[in-house]
């Protein structure tokens, strides 16, 4: 083969070889832009879930955001109605201020047997009867003396009882013997108002000056506006517990010292720490009585004014003491004389 023939041929290779490249080339720069085209679309896909997901936070943070601002609206609007509640509970409930009413100070001598007994109220009766004139009550020291007495009925008491006397200088008097019945409570109910008006004040310091000045001092301080008071129309001075009351002439002037509880107010030349605490006042909404007898006391009617009190007390006393008259120890004797009146006090009897 000459020498052109050779050159020919490898130039052949050399242009076959060069187009199995371009061909290469060209399929790879395809491929390529292919993954090109591919990376872009995903590109611009993962932009639009970011761009989305950033809209979505952002319309999730100002939704939370609106969230949060209607739950503290409703919280601030609930905790107001909650106040407004306990406010009319505490002026239509009674029961719910004990914890603002005065303290007092008190020991316990008892035991409570039973758990139900503990809310119960107990009533210790103090009655109180009129005694007609020429009348007397006597107590014996056992039911069954007092029995035998108004079982009797009718009795002779001599006035006179010396032996030294003659027969003729002797007097006797007849009275009559009768149970005693009482009435006592057997349920009682009591309705509780509060006044919005007035306030109870207690914890006052011992000081020795006159009530008066106290009442004006008090007065004074809770008539200004700038200690919360304002005009007072009446102070009254409990002596049963050493409390005062207050009363403003105007509405809406109590509430707002009762929810202080305590104020400071200057007294002399000190400033004592006072409670103010609501006032209550009771009314008997329901009371049922029932008959009940005194065992051991006997009223004596029919007694003649013919002798003074004392010596006729002494008499009747000694007359029922014999046990020869069917009498028995007295405890107590009262009498009352013909043409007065007196009151008979029936307490509970201890034993």
């Amino acid at each position: 083969m000459d020498p052109e023939e050779e050159l020919c041929t490898a130039l052949e290779h050399d242009r076959a070889r060069l187009e199995a490249a371009k061909e290469a080339a060209e399929q790879r720069t395809r491929e390529l832009r292919r993954e090109g085209e591919l990376l872009r679309k995903n590109l611009e896909q993962q932009t639009s879930v970011n761009r989305e997901e950033e809209r979505s936070c952002r319309v999730g943070v100002f939704l939370a955001e609106e969230e949060k601002n209607r739950l503290r609206q409703e919280k601030q609007a609930l905790k107001k109605q909650l106040e407004e509640v306990k406010k009319r509970i505490l002026w239509e409930d009674p029961v719910m201020m004990l914890p603002a009413l005065p303290e007092k100070k008190m020991v316990f001598k008892g035991l409570v047997t039973n758990k139900e007994d503990m809310n119960k109220l107990v009533l210790t009766p103090l009655i109180r009867c009129p005694l007609l004139g020429g009348s007397a009550l006597i107590t014996f020291e056992k039911a069954e003396v007092a029995q035998r007495i108004v079982e009797a009925k009718e009795h002779v008491v001599e006035l006179s009882c010396g032996d030294e006397l003659e027969e003729l200088d002797r007097c006797q008097v007849r009275v009559q013997a009768a149970p005693v019945d009482v009435l006592l409570p057997s349920a009682l109910e009591i309705g509780l108002t509060r006044s919005r008006r007035s306030i109870l004040v207690s914890d006052l310091p011992s000081l020795g000056i006159p009530e008066e000045a106290l009442l004006d001092k008090l007065e004074l301080f809770f008539s200004k506006t700038k200690n919360g008071g304002g005009e007072v129309e009446s102070r009254d001075f409990l002596d049963d517990s050493g409390q005062v009351v207050l009363t403003f002439a105007q509405d809406g002037v109590a509430e707002p010292l009762l929810a202080r509880g305590r104020i400071q107010v200057p007294i002399g030349k000190g400033k004592y720490e006072l409670k103010i605490s609501p006032c209550m006042s009771g009314d008997v909404t329901n009371l049922q009585l029932q008959p009940s007898r005194c065992p051991r006391t006997v009223l004596l009617s029919g007694i003649p004014d013919v002798l003074a009190a004392e010596p006729m007390r002494d008499t009747l006393e000694i007359h029922f003491q014999r046990g020869s008259r069917g009498g028995g120890e007295v405890d107590a004797l009262a009498y009352v004389p013909a043409g007065r009146r007196g009151v008979a006090v029936f307490a509970e009897d201890a034993g």
